[in-house]
């Protein structure tokens, strides 16, 4: 039946979403990463503590994870329509929400970019375009995830793939709650802007 293969998509999506590099990193360098910097296990925190290196490390593991899971359901399961869809959408809400860390995971942005690059690359690419001339003038990377969360269900949306739409909506709704944080705090002006994380003046190895 295809209630239960579309559940195991939902499970390896999930399952392959759990994986996050910027916790095991933080722990074989001796430190908790949700305890230190932003306390968000994901690329930008990871960049902040120890450096563009490994902060583009983790940003190339959760889109790879992403790419991965939407490669490997569409593999296993062809025919099912948004097949793709569902396992990135799972993938995603797996770096969200890894069991063994108490659910409190990474904030999503990195994953959904692999989950966009695989569903149509040409948009994705545009998208990141604009993505990175926002953040290259507003200074937060933030700004770059609003953009590419939304762009995307809406490009879905305007060319009909209702359904499409709709999972990564309540998806891109869930990441955007999850940057509560980061939105009060450009209020406050107290946001870690590009340029003051490309200084280092977080690095946990100048402390």
């Amino acid at each position: 039946m295809d209630i239960f293969r579309y559940l195991l998509i939902v499970l390896i999506g999930y399952l392959i979403g759990c994986s996050n590099l910027a916790y095991y990193i933080a722990r074989a360098k001796g430190f908790d990463i949700q305890k230190t910097g932003t306390g968000n296990p994901g690329a930008s925190n990871a960049m902040m503590l120890l450096g563009w290196k490994f902060g583009i490390l983790v940003a190339l593991h959760d889109i790879g994870k992403a790419a991965l899971a939407v490669w490997l359901c569409s593999k296993l399961f062809p025919s099912l329509a948004l097949c793709r869809e569902l396992a990135g959408a799972a993938c995603i809400l797996g770096h969200l929400f890894p069991f063994y860390l108490r659910f409190r995971g990474g904030k999503g942005f990195a994953s959904t970019i692999g989950t966009i690059l695989m569903l149509n690359w040409r948009v994705a690419l545009c998208i990141l375009a604009v993505m990175v001339v926002l953040v290259l003038i507003t200074d937060y990377i933030v700004v770059g995830t609003v953009t590419t969360v939304v762009a995307y269900p809406a490009y879905c949306a305007a060319t009909q793939q209702f359904f499409a739409a709709a999972i990564l909506t309540v998806v891109a709704l869930i990441i955007l709650y999850k940057h509560r944080e980061n939105f009060v705090r450009i209020l406050r002006g107290t946001e870690v802007g590009l340029r003051k994380a490309n200084r280092g003046e977080m690095r946990i190895d100048r402390k």
